[in-house]
């Protein structure tokens, strides 16, 4: 390599149009995942006073967001159902009711905008009334074999329903493989699994269990299923498990403050990894904005490009919408 003055690297960053031609890495609309709140309803938009300008939107609204990201070029959209208190149950039942909010959101979107993608989460926080993902036993511990029979149907009523891809959240040990076969099993070959793969305990989860109504109802926490922080090898093994067993593609959640396991994941198995900017982080971002630290076109695009940087495939967002839309100028 040559060495000052006849190399200077500033050289290649004189312009934007030098600078554009030498970007290492890319972002565009399709790199976005776009989640979105469903609320029973028509014409209902409810905000979120966590997440500052994050609605849950009722299924006629829903159809529009489908709409506002086909038009911004963002290839999918990930639904998250806020169920009624009436709805919750022990068991989360609700989750294998072919008519649940989910699976009207599903159909709708599909007959709106079937050019674009819908991800569903499996998982049965949003249905239970005790808020964890999966069945507890007396003492509280939430069992692994009979919540991931429960989340076979609820996969199966999604899949049935129109989703595209099934995002297994809740961190059982063994669930994609039982999915994988019941979905190969019912002829749903091209339904996509994108395992929840390194999911961990995590304290920037609050704003969305505002969203989906679960905050209040959740007893104790979730450390028994979910990762520990500390840990990255155990994240490495989550991930060679899920894929061994079917999953299509791998999430790194939370996003920006474990971009070092999205790197690892990335080099290790060389398959396509997504990580969810989580609502804590996004709640962050606009926070920043409010108190005039810093510049949300600039603030968003710079997390965004980060994750790509890392080795991300794409990116799970609620910026999604803004961010194309900045890109677009």
């Amino acid at each position: 390599m040559s060495s000052y003055p006849a190399l200077r690297l500033r050289r290649t960053r004189a312009s934007a149009w030098s600078r554009r031609l030498h970007a290492e890495n890319v972002l565009t609309p399709a790199d976005l995942i776009w989640p979105l709140f469903v609320t029973e309803g028509r014409g209902v938009e409810e905000p979120i006073a966590s997440l500052p300008g994050v609605s849950r939107w009722s299924l006629d609204k829903i159809v529009e967001r489908g709409r506002e990201a086909r038009d911004a070029g963002i290839p999918c959209i990930a639904l998250f159902p806020n169920t009624q208190p009436d709805r919750r149950t022990e068991d989360g039942r609700e989750a294998l009711n072919p008519d649940n909010l989910m699976c009207q959101a599903i159909r709708a979107l599909k007959d709106a905008v079937p050019e674009v993608g819908v991800l569903t989460d499996v998982a049965l926080d949003p249905y239970t009334s005790h808020g964890h993902d999966g069945l507890v036993d007396a003492a509280g511990y939430v069992k692994n074999d009979a919540t991931a029979d429960v989340l076979i149907g609820q996969a199966l009523t999604q899949a049935d329903a129109g989703a595209d891809i099934v995002a297994p959240s809740d961190m059982m040990d063994g669930r994609i493989g039982l999915i994988r076969s019941a979905l190969e099993e019912a002829g749903h070959h091209n339904v996509q699994i994108m395992s929840y793969a390194a999911k961990y305990a995590s304290a920037f989860y609050g704003p969305f269990r505002d969203a989906v109504g679960s905050r209040g109802l959740l007893k104790g926490d979730k450390k028994t299923y979910q990762m520990d922080h500390a840990n990255a090898e155990e994240a490495l093994r989550e991930v060679a498990l899920d894929l061994d067993e079917g999953a299509d593609t791998v999430m790194v959640k939370p996003g920006l403050p474990y971009l070092d396991i999205v790197r690892r994941v990335k080099e290790r198995f060389e398959v396509p990894v997504f990580a969810y900017q989580v609502s804590g982080e996004y709640a962050m971002i606009e926070a920043s904005v409010a108190a005039g630290a810093g510049d949300r076109d600039a603030l968003v695009l710079e997390t965004l490009m980060a994750f790509k940087r890392a080795g991300c495939s794409g990116v799970l967002t609620y910026h999604a919408l803004h961010a194309a839309r900045v890109l677009a100028r």
